[in-house]
């Protein structure tokens, strides 16, 4: 079934860092952007307390959120009708990480915010990093059962590629590009044939991120990225993608967040 409102749908993802704190940003690229979709990582609020009013003035009046108070929460807005069906603890502790809706237009569109991990790439010693190597292994079960066209987006925490970082050799031993990451995002790729759409549209070995550390005194002149934030798409509806763009200059506005929102634009049939 097409969706109604144009022959394209376009849907973006951002890890906000509350979106209470960074309301006025978050507007001001709706305002901006005007996509279709908008999925919203570490939205950091009960889902009572989230800012719906002004996704409402601006048309996105079909709201799926799923939030906790204080840390971590996920939300999917949106200007076309979509229907929640999912709510997985990948975490096994109830932290709200995961929520999918499946969309009008031929597809579901899944948004995760996966665990940081802690500093020490150890789980013996961390059970922070044990967590998420935990939570990318029960996503991985998910996808191997998986047999709907599937969108899947969101703050991944993982930069796979030696491109997706500022510095390979600098970083093998920093949580987000170690080698057992990388090797369990490569378990989930081939247990669903997941399409890399930022790779799909921006190949190797071109640089490209998508957060830089707030400690960075200047982060555009150091520029010590990783691409933490992902799009992935089943072969189906990768095929559909046109457009894969990156919004660089959102990270100087405001109040920024430490990420910036990535957007793929899809041809409905």
């Amino acid at each position: 079934m097409a969706c109604a409102m144009s022959q394209t749908l376009s849907i973006a993802s951002w890890n906000i860092n509350s979106v209470r704190f960074r309301i006025d940003i978050v507007e001001r690229f709706l305002r901006d952007v005007q996509p279709d979709i908008l999925c919203l990582q570490e939205t950091k609020v009960v889902d009572r307390d989230f800012p719906s009013a002004m996704f409402r003035q601006l048309g996105y009046t079909h709201q799926v959120l799923h939030g906790q108070p204080m840390h971590h929460g996920v939300a999917i807005l949106s200007r076309v009708p979509m229907r929640e069906d999912k709510r997985f603890d990948w975490q096994d502790n109830g932290e709200a990480r995961h929520v999918g809706v499946e969309l009008e237009c031929g597809f579901r569109l899944d948004n995760v915010y996966i665990p940081a991990g802690g500093e020490e790439p150890d789980p013996e010693v961390n059970p922070k990093f044990a967590q998420k190597l935990a939570f990318l292994d029960r996503m991985t079960q998910w996808s191997s059962q998986l047999t709907e066209p599937t969108l899947l987006v969101g703050d991944f925490n993982v930069a796979p590629l030696e491109s997706d970082v500022w510095g390979h050799k600098q970083l093998l031993n920093v949580v987000s590009h170690t080698p057992v990451e990388v090797a369990a995002m490569d378990r989930f790729q081939q247990s669903h044939g997941w399409v890399d759409l930022g790779r799909q549209f921006i190949p190797e070995p071109e640089q490209m991120f998508t957060w830089w550390s707030y400690r960075a005194r200047d982060w555009k002149a150091s520029n010590r990225g990783r691409r933490l934030d992902h799009m992935w798409a089943s072969p189906a509806v990768a095929a559909r993608a046109v457009d894969h763009k990156l919004f660089e200059d959102c990270r100087n506005w405001g109040k920024p967040s430490d990420h910036i929102p990535i957007l793929t634009t899809f041809r409905i049939d």
